[in-house]
């Protein structure tokens, strides 16, 4: 009699036994996910066996469920069941099958199947972090010359992605084609596959495409957008493929070659080691335009310290409305990560303006092997994303690196904003941080907490500003004010600052704001300054300790916010103590005629050997 399959095993289990096992293997799958994708998660997972892993799990109903499919005995307890089910030899079956580098019997179906690769391509070598830096950052060099550095990400992250999802479905196609002992439709099938690649729109077409080819990887992106609506609609961006006179057919050759010599699948690169790989490739995008990388990357160190104060944890929602190419979010899951929780009960989202950052970002999810995130572009000033029933959607931790001092805001609708977002005060028209500060403490709930990254000038401008700040430090939920070393940051040699809110308070807390002076905190560096590892966590122990530390920290009252005017300019608080090292007079005048003296000897010394030569 012949073993049930997998497939039909699965069939037989509820939604809670296959979330189980969903998270026992750690599938990258929503919380959420539905019945279908996590059946297709587990069907795709080729190391998850039949009498290990499925059986064992399984409830005595469910046991009962694939006995009677079997047509087997339903009675007996649930080792007996188990036995029955566990599976026999196979025999020989008379399905269509796909023979082993048979490339002339090739499956015909709506979705694109696996074609025979070359010896490169079918490689299961373990890529190295160093191997895919270098990889990814030669392909950058192939665009140089034609294409500007600063447009050089809107053409390589695409590409990466395409590539990625590709050799991705093609490991699907081939797990699910063993499984099913070569039902070459069933491996076909959407539920098989984590994106569905429409006939024509696989990597491997545009790698057999010699003329036109911008064209042919434009049709294969829109295609791939298509059929996955739901997840990836928009997600590759508006570059111009197919203007040969900044991209020809040569360079395109070319650069999907390069892009070729690896194959980018879960068994060579794990999420984690691309996702790196990834976030390297930025920061190296944003090194070769530095003015310009300001609108995209803030530097990993800082985002670190942000998400050590921010500190989210298991099932929190977290929220930046500026997330450009989605560093923080992804900060938060590292960071739940290294504390040994569940980053995967995390829930994020994130607004970006600018088409291109907000594509990488929901990249950037993906390829780190996030699958509950909600990344969405727009302007958060004037049209925030996120809502829920009675106004503006909130969540449990906020963090942003916003544009510094934006001009173009949307002052004309805060008077009046529909949204309540003008909690403290209209900001000035020709500068938006107040506005930035005052839209995330509203999307804070009432046990939120945030940071946020500003120019140091936001701390003591006065006019509209001033009356902000003093209206938000009556609120008391303004915890901290660090400020860090000057040209950290990409695009400004100006030093930034970061502000700390909290809803709730702690009672020690309460009527007190912390100041941190650490604008020494850094390595100067040739052309940039760099926060370390120790300064920032030099940072988050001042930050953690709440106590006065002489020359870095002070812990000040209301009564001192009051006597500077609600002036948040850090030195009125953190006074630097200035160690008076200077000589008497009488050490200064004895120092001067013995240097006088040494003068008037070396110049006799000089004239003595000069008239040897006269």
């Amino acid at each position: 009699m012949a073993s049930i399959k997998k497939y039909d095993l699965l069939e037989c289990c509820d939604k809670k036994t296959l979330r189980k096992l969903a998270d026992r293997f750690e599938l990258p799958v929503r919380g959420n996910a539905s019945y279908a994708i996590l059946h297709a998660a587990l069907m795709a997972k080729r190391s998850i066996k039949i009498t290990d892993d499925i059986l064992p799990e399984m409830m005595v109903a469910e046991l009962k469920e694939a006995c009677g499919y079997m047509n087997q005995g339903l009675t007996g307890s649930k080792a007996e069941l188990i036995k029955r089910l566990i599976p026999k030899a196979p025999a020989p079956v008379a399905k269509k099958k796909v023979e082993k580098n048979n490339a002339t019997n090739k499956p015909q179906s709506k979705s694109l199947q696996v074609k025979k690769q070359d010896s490169s391509n079918m490689s299961v070598e373990k890529l190295t972090l160093s191997q895919l830096e270098q990889y990814l950052s030669k392909a950058a060099w192939i665009l140089k010359g034609p294409v500007d550095a600063s447009d050089f990400k809107v053409y390589i992250f695409p590409l990466l992605f395409f590539k990625r999802i590709s050799d991705v479905y093609d490991e699907e196609y081939q797990v699910a084609l063993e499984e099913s002992d070569g039902d070459v439709e069933y491996a076909a099938m959407p539920e098989m596959h984590r994106f569905e690649i429409p006939k024509g729109c696989h990597w491997k077409d545009v790698r057999e495409t010699t003329t036109n080819v911008g064209q042919a990887i434009e049709k294969a992106l829109r295609g791939i957008e298509q059929v996955n609506q739901e997840y990836l609609y928009g997600i590759f961006g508006d570059a111009q493929w197919s203007n040969k006179n900044k991209l020809t057919d040569k360079l395109l050759i070319d650069l999907v070659e390069h892009f070729s010599q690896y194959t980018l699948g879960r068994n060579n690169a794990n999420p984690d080691m691309l996702g790196n790989a990834y976030e390297y490739l930025i920061k190296h995008f944003a090194d070769l335009t530095n003015k310009k990388a300001g609108e995209f990357y803030t530097p990993r160190s800082v985002v670190h310290l942000l998400g050590l104060i921010l500190d989210p944890h298991e099932g929190e929602s977290v929220y930046d409305p500026a997330c450009g190419t989605g560093g923080m979010l992804l900060e938060c899951v590292d960071h739940l990560k290294h504390n040994n929780e569940d980053y995967r009960t995390l829930k994020l989202f994130g607004q970006e303006k600018n088409l291109t950052s907000s594509s990488i970002a929901r990249m950037n999810m993906f390829l780190h092997g996030i699958e509950d995130f909600n990344v969405i572009r727009g302007d958060t000033l004037r049209q925030p994303g996120f809502f829920e029933a009675d106004g503006l959607k909130t969540f449990d931790c906020v963090i942003a690196n916003p544009p510094f001092s934006l001009k173009d805001w949307g002052a004309e609708n805060w008077a009046n904003d529909p949204f309540g977002r003008n909690i403290a005060g209209v900001p000035p028209k020709g500068n938006g941080d107040m506005a930035w500060v005052q839209h995330m403490v509203k999307s804070m709930n009432s046990t939120g907490r945030m940071t946020v990254v500003l120019p140091h000038g936001a701390l003591f401008r006065k006019g509209a500003e001033g009356k902000i700040r003093e209206e938000l430090l009556a609120q008391d939920i303004l915890e901290a004010v660090i400020g860090l070393g000057p040209n950290v940051f990409y695009g400004t040699q100006l030093a930034a600052c970061v502000l700390v809110f909290q809803q709730n308070k702690e009672t020690k807390k309460k009527g007190k704001v912390l100041f941190i002076d650490a604008s020494d905190q850094i390595r100067v560096g040739r052309a940039q300054n760099h926060l370390e590892p120790e300064h920032v966590q030099q940072i988050h122990d001042w930050f953690s300790g709440y106590k006065n530390v002489e020359n870095y920290v002070k812990v000040a009252s209301k009564k001192e916010l009051k006597e500077n005017d609600f002036n948040l300019n850090i030195p009125l608080y953190v006074e630097k103590i200035i160690e008076d090292n200077l000589p008497s007079v009488e050490e200064a005048m004895a120092d001067l005629k013995q240097a006088w003296q040494a003068s008037l000897e070396a110049e006799a010394k000089f004239k003595e050997v000069l008239e040897r030569f006269l």
